[in-house]
């Protein structure tokens, strides 16, 4: 059974010329299944401010192998040189075995599955560059970004700002964006080498090439949607934007200036269809199916699934290593108050014998259940972080505050990067409809109203020491301890040592205003 939401009612399109356009993003390492919640909306599906969803029913769903299934069935009932496939990035990193094995897992799968190309998203760079490089070599698509330019050369990465494919005698060109802020949002050494410009500039600059030499052109973006409405706006020519980084699905189609904005959610859940209603070699209409893998739906490929059981074979141990029980359900939200970073922020503050204690919002992960194993705990704390700690003013936790109020509300949408810090130990308000310095109040500390001039001791990790999402202001602490404690691998004992785990009893403290 196909789970699908149309966008437009079926036309009669039988003299038209039909490209489908299959497309994932944000897959973050998910190669395997995991468990939705119905009303849950975890970092599967992103949590946006400005498309906030939630699954459609509870059960088991995702995984390459069902990918696999979807692709198979779509491809069998369709010309087989009309349908392409393309990813929006965020693609390799994120899970424990693909941290074992530096994203081969995953770009090893998708060669199976005969991608067209992927555009390389900011989570793409986790593994540092030359490993992205090696990866690009050992992938049989191109893995591209044209607004990633190289030092040295000046030139987008990989010399090829863009892809010219034919599909059923249409050309097509395939435009990638990666997204503009990812030097924000990871380890800067990771990137040494290469810049990221703004895709808007760079879109202009290559439209006019891709105009003369294409019939569709297509924008493969991991701007984000509220980016991506901004490009449609715009810029005029672009027939689609296949969307990626905020884990939205866009039903029904957004559509501005004659430009389509889609995007398939996250996690490997969704594969999206996106049929290009074609006369006359111009892009008249589209129709939008959303296949949601659910378990019930979709069986599993063969194939894949036992090249998946080769590759877990070997770490097996390691990565069903057992590490507790889930008493309820507890998932990651993004933009608003996280339950498992409560739980993760509750025991650094308790073990680090802090005041406060900070992890930042990202949009990744998911929902712990009943037995959870070691992979799980990686699903949602993936990269290798030491735990630090130091001392900062009041003042200065005020001003983190207010850098999270812009996070998620900025003047220019350009400037948006990552989700509500996520912390313990700290009581206030947000309100975004107040402008900037008045968005944040009655904060308090230990039960106290925050002192502006005291020093209070803050616990966190060195990913936050480096400035992501344009935290600064810890790196300006003092008493800075760097300790040679994995943040993950303590996270894994702390939960080995509870055996139990319930719903954080301190959600609640951030009271959030006027987010939508």
């Amino acid at each position: 059974m196909v789970s699908s939401c149309k966008s437009d009612k079926k036309k009669n399109i039988s003299k038209q010329n039909i490209v489908t356009v299959l497309h994932t993003n944000d897959i973050h390492g998910s190669y395997k299944p995991f468990y939705a919640f119905k009303g849950n909306a975890t970092a599967q599906t992103g949590d946006s401010v400005d498309n906030y969803m939630t699954f459609p029913k509870n059960g088991e769903i995702g995984g390459f192998a069902r990918i696999a299934s979807a692709i198979k069935s779509i491809r069998s009932k369709k010309d087989s040189t009309s349908v392409l496939l393309l990813d929006g990035g965020d693609t390799f990193s994120d899970d424990l075995l693909s941290n074992i094995t530096k994203g081969e897992v995953v770009i090893s799968l998708m060669n199976e599955l005969d991608y067209d190309m992927m555009v390389l998203g900011n989570h793409d760079f986790d593994y540092g560059l030359e490993r992205t490089k090696e990866l690009a070599r050992l992938a049989n698509f191109p893995m591209r970004a044209a607004n990633v330019i190289d030092s040295t050369t000046n030139e987008p990465i990989f010399n090829e700002a863009y892809k010219i494919i034919e599909k059923n005698n249409v050309r097509i060109g395939v435009l990638p964006i990666a997204y503009r802020n990812t030097n924000l949002t990871g380890n800067p050494k990771n990137m040494e080498g290469i810049r990221f410009e703004q895709g808007l500039s760079t879109i202009k600059k290559y439209l006019p090439e891709l105009r003369a030499k294409s019939d569709i052109i297509i924008v493969l973006s991991h701007e984000g949607m509220s980016v991506d409405k901004i490009i449609a706006e715009e810029i005029d020519g672009i027939d689609l934007i296949v969307g990626a980084h905020s884990h939205d699905l866009i039903q029904p189609p957004y559509k501005s200036n004659g430009t389509f904005v889609v995007q398939a959610m996250s996690d490997a859940a969704v594969l999206a269809e996106t049929e290009l209603i074609i006369e006359n070699k111009r892009l008249k209409d589209i129709n939008t199916n959303y296949h949601f893998l659910y378990a019930d739906e979709w069986e599993e490929d063969e194939k894949i699934l036992k090249s998946i059981q080769d590759y877990r074979f070997e770490h097996k141990k390691e990565l069903e290593e057992y590490v507790a029980m889930a008493k309820t359900p507890i998932g990651r939200q993004y933009k608003e108050e996280s339950p498992f970073d409560k739980l993760v922020t509750s025991i650094l503050m308790d073990e680090m014998s802090s005041d406060v204690a900070f992890m930042p919002g990202v949009g990744y992960g998911i929902t712990l259940q009943n037995k959870i194993h070691k992979e799980d705990v990686f699903k949602l704390i993936p990269h290798n972080s030491k735990i630090i700690t130091l001392n900062l003013t009041g003042k200065q936790l005020l001003e983190l505050l207010e850098q999270t109020a812009t996070n998620l509300k900025p003047k220019d949408k350009m400037d948006t990067v990552g989700g509500l810090l996520q912390s313990s130990g700290i009581e206030y308000t947000l309100d975004l409809s107040k402008s900037q310095g008045e968005r944040i109040h009655n904060v308090q500390i230990d039960g106290k109203e925050i002192d502006l001039y005291k020093r209070y001791k803050v616990a966190t990790h060195s990913g936050m020491l480096n400035g992501i999402h344009n935290y600064t202001q810890f790196a300006e602490g003092i008493n800075i301890q760097k300790t040679d404690i994995n943040l993950n691998d303590f996270i894994v004992q702390k939960l080995q040592e509870m055996k139990n785990i319930n719903f954080p009893k301190n959600m609640g403290e951030v009271t959030m205003l006027n987010t939508h």
